[in-house]
């Protein structure tokens, strides 16, 4: 009974890690941590950033006086000049980033830690491991035509 709800929990995640994948079964392992991030503060946004990319920062052009139509140089926006929504946004991108890559096995993580915003994560981890399921069907496949020609051998 406690290996069952053992292997449940893992299988569904909880509420404090996401659900780890099973390379076998990637395509219930989206549906999973799509509802994962459904159940987290920000998940539109969590969510977005997986699904469009991360939010583009851009750049800032100072007025050398108030009122003035000089405009100053132009240079990278920084955390503390976006407003309270596109806070929101950003700090989305870095959740949905660590969520991803808290989900992945170790040897898969070792591939794909290197990629810095969750959409290129997801994208990579679809790539990776989408072909992956063809190769379990074959598997399947073989293993029924191996069990159609069971036979039991004397001794």
């Amino acid at each position: 009974m406690m290996a069952n709800l053992s292997e449940d929990i893992q299988c569904t995640g909880s509420d404090t890690r996401p659900p780890m994948l099973d390379r076998s079964d990637f395509e219930s392992w989206q549906q999973h941590i799509w509802l994962y991030c459904l159940r987290k503060e920000n998940e539109e946004n969590i969510l977005k950033s997986i699904d469009k990319g991360p939010f583009k920062i851009g750049k800032f052009r100072e007025t050398l006086a108030e009122g003035a139509l000089h405009l100053g140089p132009e240079r990278d926006r920084v955390f503390t000049d976006l407003t309270p929504e596109e806070k929101e946004r950003y700090k989305a991108d870095i959740r949905a980033t660590n969520i991803l890559l808290q989900g992945l096995p170790k040897d898969i993580y070792t591939l794909i830690n290197h990629y810095t915003d969750a959409k290129d994560i997801w994208d990579n981890l679809k790539m990776l491991l989408e072909g992956f399921e063809l190769t379990k069907d074959e598997r399947e496949s073989q293993l029924y035509d191996e069990f159609e020609h069971f036979r039991q051998n004397k001794g």
